[in-house]
C-alpha cells in the first residue's frame, strides 16, 4: 500500500446511484489519515474499502450540505463504538457549527474519544504538524464553503554518488543532516532541494480566487466537476464547475495529477468527463474517480 494515496469512498453529487456513494475520501499521509465530506453511507464504505475508525486522525468538511456531512453522525459514533486512543481534530466552516453539534449528537451514544472541532471563519493556516500544513480557502458556493491544502515542508534529497565521494556513509549520513557539516563537508554538497508535496481538496464551488490559490503547483488535485461543458450555466447557477473548468485550472496550476469527482446523476458516461478535461488542455495524469477507488499521490520531484 502506497505511503500517500487518495481513498474514494463515494463520488456522487447530492443524489447516490446504483454505482456512485455520497462524497467521502480518505487521504492517507503517512502514518495519519485525513476524512474529506463524509457523505451519507461513508461508514459503510469505509468498510468495503478496508479502512477502519483507528485510520483517521482528521475530519475536514468542506459546507454542510448533506451529500458532504449526513456521514459524520455514523463515522464520529463508530470512532467512539471503537474506542480510537487518539485525539480526532475536525475542521468545518464556522457558519455551520450547529449543523456539526448536531450530527455530532444525532443520537444517543457514549463518547470515549476526544474529538477537537477547530472551526475555519477565515482564509489561513488551521494546523502545522512535522508532515505537513494544512490550510483552507474561502469558495463560491450557496452556502459557505472551504476548500483544503496540505502542503508537505521542502528537504532535501541526499546523494549517494556524492556522499560516497566524501566517504561519508553510515551513521554520519544522519550527523550530516542533522548538523548541516560534517568534517569539513556541507549539506549543500552532498544533497539538492526536494520540494514537499502537495495535495488540495476542492468542492463545491464556482470559479473564484480560492480555487486557484488552492490547487496551484499541486501534486494532486480532487476536484469537483459535477457538470459536463454544454451545462455551463447551470454549474455557475448551483455553484458547481464542469470538467472542462476543472481541467483548465489544473492546467493553469500545474497540477500533476487531476483527480474529478462528484458528478451529477444525469450523465452516464464517465468518459465524457475525461474527453472534456484533455479537450480543455490538461496534459498530467487524469483520473475519473469511482468508487473504492485507490489513487497513488505522484513520487515527489524536485
Amino acid at each position: 500500500m502506497s505511503a500517500r494515496e487518495l481513498v474514494v469512498l463515494g463520488t456522487a453529487s447530492q443524489v447516490p446511484t446504483r454505482h456512485r456513494n455520497h462524497n467521502g475520501y480518505l487521504l492517507r499521509w503517512g502514518a495519519e489519515g485525513i476524512l474529506f465530506d463524509p457523505g451519507e453511507g461513508t461508514q459503510r464504505q469505509m468498510l468495503r474499502a478496508g479502512i477502519a475508525a483507528h485510520d483517521l486522525n482528521r475530519i475536514c468538511v468542506t459546507h454542510f450540505h448533506g451529500d458532504h456531512s449526513l456521514g459524520l453522525a455514523g463515522v464520529i459514533q463508530r470512532v467512539n463504538l471503537d474506542r480510537v486512543p487518539h485525539e480526532i481534530t475536525a475542521h468545518y466552516p464556522a457558519s455551520g457549527r450547529h449543523f456539526f453539534e448536531r450530527l455530532r449528537y444525532a443520537t444517543a451514544y457514549r463518547e470515549t474519544v476526544r474529538l477537537t472541532e477547530v472551526p475555519v471563519s477565515a482564509d489561513g493556516v488551521l494546523a502545522r504538524t512535522a508532515a505537513y500544513t494544512l490550510e483552507a480557502h474561502r469558495l463560491s458556493h450557496p452556502v459557505e464553503s472551504y476548500g483544503y491544502r496540505l502542503t508537505e515542508p521542502d528537504g532535501r534529497r541526499m546523494l549517494p554518488d556524492r556522499l560516497a565521494a566524501h566517504g561519508i556513509k553510515g551513521p554520519d549520513v544522519g550527523r550530516l543532516q542533522r548538523d548541516g557539516e560534517l568534517g569539513g563537508v556541507t549539506l549543500d554538497e552532498v544533497s539538492e532541494p526536494r520540494r514537499g508535496q502537495r495535495f488540495a481538496f476542492v468542492m463545491d464551488t464556482r470559479l473564484c480566487d480560492g480555487v486557484r490559490t488552492l490547487a496551484e503547483g499541486c501534486d494532486m488535485l480532487v476536484i469537483e466537476s459535477t457538470f459536463l461543458d454544454e451545462d455551463e450555466r447551470l454549474a455557475t447557477d448551483h455553484g458547481h464547475l464542469t470538467a472542462g473548468q476543472a481541467a483548465r485550472v489544473a492546467r493553469e496550476a500545474k497540477v500533476r495529477h487531476l483527480v474529478l469527482t462528484h458528478f451529477s446523476q444525469r450523465y452516464s458516461d464517465p468518459g465524457a468527463f475525461e474527453r472534456q478535461a484533455r479537450a480543455a488542455g490538461f496534459t498530467g495524469e487524469l483520473t475519473i474517480a469511482a468508487d473504492l477507488l485507490r489513487v497513488p499521490l505522484p513520487t515527489r520531484h524536485t
